[in-house]
Parts: structure tokens; C-alpha cells; sequence
């Protein structure tokens, strides 16, 4: 049983016409677990933070959700060989702020998904140097509340991945402000020690060797 956290679309998002799960992680995860022999069975959607809990309580068995794999992560879960790649994106509203670096973000409000890169990167690039205060980090349960504040005005700027955040721009009345490079690798989840990840890694290899890679990127990205 898969895991995820939607309202990060392309990766993962609910369709609005169908009100189906659909994205690019969804698409590669049921190939590559079928390719392996397995049945995906049903998608479990839940908050992103949640999904690590939920994978080493037995609650599902995979996590597709634009997870960069980290040291931290790496010790609670196994990762598949890397999938994807990505930097982080400052997020403003158009016709506002126009930030070239962190520095210009001080003392303004600033958002990101709990339990993300994107927090990580508000904490350690905004509040930790002292250009805001903690209050000022604003956290939420997915990056569509984030944005939505962004819009309202009740924050100035959201951290979010970079191919996430250009979904956003052409979607919203929000622009891309700057990139901060940081050089992420996503990768799907199994709990420690599943001896599937083997078997996954080479779906993943077979999929990226017979151009169903190329046409999902495609398919989601241009």
C-alpha cells in the first residue's frame, strides 16, 4: 500500500475534474511496483510529515511523495536508488517583493510545508542567521495552504522545490523570485531492512532504460 501527501503537484496532486490522485510519483511508483511484481494496491493520502510514521508503523509500505533522501531520513527508512532531482524556489506574489537572496527576506513572514526541505531551508537560511524570528516561519500541512496564504498576504514568500514551484507560478499569481541550489535527491521509501528495494531499484533502472522515464517527464514537466 503506497503512501503520499498531495498539493504538490506535478509530483502529486488531486485532480480536480476526476477528484483523483494522479502525478508524476504516482505514475512512476505503480509502474515500477508492478514492473517489480507487486500489487500497489490503494493510495493512502496524508499529511507529508506523517509519512515516515505511517511506513515504520506498517500503516502503508511505500512512500512516493518528493521525498529528498537525507542522513536523517536514511536512518528511520530505506530509499530506492535517487529518481528525480531539485533545488529550492522562493515563491512571491506578482508585482510585490522581488528578493534576490535570503538577506533580503528579513523580518518578513515566511512559509513552507511541515516537514520538508523547504522547512529545513526557511530554518537554516532565515531563522538560525537571525533574519527572522521563529515566529515568522510559518508551517504548514501542504504547500496549497502555503500558497494560498502567499496570495492572502499572510506571509511574503514560501521555500518549496523548484519543478513544484513552477507549477505554482503557472497557475497562480505567484512568481518564482530565486532559486537556492541545494541540489536534492528524491527517492521512493521502504521501511528499513524491506529486501524490495532491490527489486524496485531495478523497475526504476528499467523505466529509465525504455523511455517510459522521458515520456512522464514529458508528460508532467513540459
Amino acid at each position: 500500500m503506497p503512501g503520499t501527501s498531495s498539493g504538490f503537484a506535478p509530483f502529486e496532486y488531486i485532480e480536480e475534474e476526476t477528484n483523483e490522485l494522479v502525478g508524476f510519483d504516482v505514475d512512476l511508483a505503480v509502474d515500477a511496483i508492478e514492473r517489480a511484481g507487486y500489487e500497489a494496491g490503494d493510495w493512502v493520502d496524508i499529511e507529508f510529515d506523517s509519512l515516515i510514521p505511517s511506513l515504520t508503523e506498517g500503516d502503508i509500505d511505500l512512500i512516493a511523495a518528493a521525498m529528498t533522501i537525507t542522513d536523517d531520513r536514511d536512518e528511520q527508512i530505506d530509499f530506492t536508488d535517487p529518481y528525480y532531482e531539485a533545488d529550492q524556489a522562493v515563491l512571491v506574489r506578482e508585482d510585490d517583493i522581488d528578493p534576490a537572496e535570503f538577506a533580503d527576506l528579513e523580518g518578513r513572514p515566511v512559509g513552507a510545508q511541515s516537514g520538508t526541505t523547504g522547512e529545513v531551508t526557511v530554518e537554516e537560511e532565515l531563522v538560525s542567521p537571525g533574519l527572522i524570528d521563529g515566529d515568522a516561519a510559518r508551517s504548514y500541512g501542504n504547500y496549497v495552504f502555503a500558497v494560498n496564504d502567499l496570495e492572502s498576504g499572510n506571509v511574503d514568500a514560501v521555500v518549496v522545490d523548484t519543478p513544484v514551484a513552477e507549477t505554482f507560478a503557472g497557475d497562480r499569481p505567484v512568481r518564482v523570485a530565486f532559486v537556492f541550489e541545494t541540489g536534492e535527491r528524491y527517492g521512493l521509501g521502504l521501511r528499513d531492512g524491506d529486501d524490495r528495494v532491490g527489486d524496485i531499484n531495478d523497475a526504476l533502472t528499467e523505466i529509465q532504460e525504455d523511455g517510459t522515464y522521458d515520456d512522464l517527464v514529458s508528460e508532467y514537466f513540459e
